[in-house]
C-alpha cells in the first residue's frame, strides 16, 4: 500500500520543552543589575543602584501578567481537556471558536464556576445546574444552545447575544 504522507507531521516548534527558551527567553534580556540581583549577590552597591533596579522588576512583572505566568491565575490543565470533549462534539471550528469564547466569557471554563447573581453554576452556566462533572455540564451546554428557540445549535448566535445582553 501506498503511503500518501510520507512526510512527518509538525506542531510548528521544535520541541515543546525548547518554546519558552526559544520564544521568550526573558533571561537574555534582562539587564546586568537584574542578573547580578537574581544571582543573590550581597548588596555592595550604592542605593541608587537599587533604585535602579525597581524598573526592571516592575517590567518583568508586567511581562509575566501579560503572559498569565503568575501564581494568582490558576492554571488547570483539565480545560484544554474539556475544549477537546467539546470539539469533538461539535466537530465544527468556527462554531467550535465561538464556544471557546462564550464559555470563556461566562465561566473561564471552569466546571465550580458559580454566579452570585443567580442560579448559573459550571461551564456553561445554565440556571439551576446541579451536574458536577465537567463533560456532563458541556454536554448540557450543547443541549441547550442545540434546544433554544433563538439560537438553534449555532453557538455563535449565542456568543453574538452574550456580546449584546452580557449572557446568553
Amino acid at each position: 500500500m501506498l503511503n500518501s504522507y510520507p512526510q512527518e507531521l509538525s506542531t510548528g516548534t521544535n520541541n515543546c520543552a525548547d518554546t519558552p527558551k526559544t520564544t521568550l527567553n526573558i533571561a537574555s534580556r534582562l539587564t546586568s543589575l537584574v542578573r547580578w540581583y537574581r544571582a543573590g549577590e550581597p548588596l555592595r552597591r550604592s542605593s541608587a543602584k537599587r533604585y535602579q533596579l525597581t524598573p526592571h522588576l516592575c517590567l518583568l512583572v508586567s511581562a509575566l501578567v501579560t503572559m498569565n505566568i503568575t501564581t494568582a491565575t490558576a492554571y488547570n490543565p483539565n480545560v484544554e481537556s474539556y475544549k477537546l470533549y467539546a470539539h469533538m462534539k461539535l466537530l465544527d471550528d468556527k462554531a467550535y471558536r465561538c464556544l471557546v469564547t462564550l464559555w470563556r466569557l461566562e465561566s473561564n471554563w471552569n466546571p465550580k464556576a458559580k454566579n452570585p447573581k443567580s442560579s448559573a453554576f459550571g461551564i456553561p452556566q445554565l440556571l439551576k445546574m446541579t451536574e458536577t462533572n465537567p463533560y456532563k455540564q458541556i454536554d448540557l451546554g450543547l443541549k441547550y444552545i442545540t434546544h433554544h428557540r433563538i439560537y438553534k445549535g449555532d453557538t455563535c448566535k449565542a456568543l453574538d447575544r452574550h456580546k449584546r445582553i452580557g449572557h446568553y
